[in-house]
């Protein structure tokens, strides 16, 4: 399929060919679904601990005994129904990573390109450079092309004053072709791609 290229002027600057076999895939909702879940899944920290009965510091001994007070039956205070006492069934040390196999998130990529484009949201830029790394400059002209949130997605290497300069600007996030993923796309409202990722996206993803 043919793409209009752009430049970060606004101005045209040819066409290019877009594989049909990564950027015209059907929309599978349920395996994006499935990858957004694994890659936050895979990014939480998993840190949060409580201190169980056998992690609170005191006396082990049994408070009172058995028979003959009148009260219930007690055991050490250490459990959850006193106060200073273990929490029950509290969140331990953890890993909340799952398995998802390599062709399901190959497809659920293709499949976030492919909504994009289906979308008339997928734009294809000559190149993500700008000189001076100024974000002033760079906010004006991305003002010019109507792009509030937008996800911008480079060659092999990102242009580093380009980098700097989109730093500051709400909305706009700047990867690699290596980092592209089904989050960050699905996240921002635009999808812009440089010729250099359609290249390496194409390569990666056939």
């Amino acid at each position: 399929m043919k793409c209009a290229v752009t430049t970060l002027d606004n101005k045209p600057a040819g066409e290019i060919d877009l594989d049909e076999a990564v950027f015209g895939v059907p929309l599978r909702a349920d395996i994006l679904a499935r990858m957004v879940n694994w890659q936050l899944a895979k990014r939480r920290a998993g840190t949060h601990l409580v201190k169980n009965r056998g992690d609170v510091s005191g006396a082990r001994r049994k408070m009172y005994r058995q028979k003959g007070t009148g009260r219930a039956r007690h055991g050490p205070p250490l459990v959850s129904q006193f106060r200073g006492g273990g929490r029950a069934f509290g969140p331990v040390l953890r890993s909340h990573a799952h398995d998802l196999p390599k062709k399901v998130r190959k497809l659920a990529l293709k499949s976030a390109l492919s909504a994009k484009v289906a979308e008339g949201k997928l734009v294809v830029l000559d190149s993500a450079k700008v000189k001076g790394g100024k974000t002033a400059e760079l906010a004006r002209r991305l003002g010019k092309l109507g792009w509030s949130s937008a996800l911008v997605i480079d060659g092999p290497a990102v242009d580093e004053s380009f980098a700097r300069a989109a730093r500051n600007i709400p909305g706009i996030d700047v990867l690699p072709q290596q980092g592209a993923n089904v989050f960050d796309i699905l996240r921002r409202d635009t999808l812009v791609l440089t010729k250099d990722a359609v290249q390496a996206l194409e390569a990666r993803l056939k």
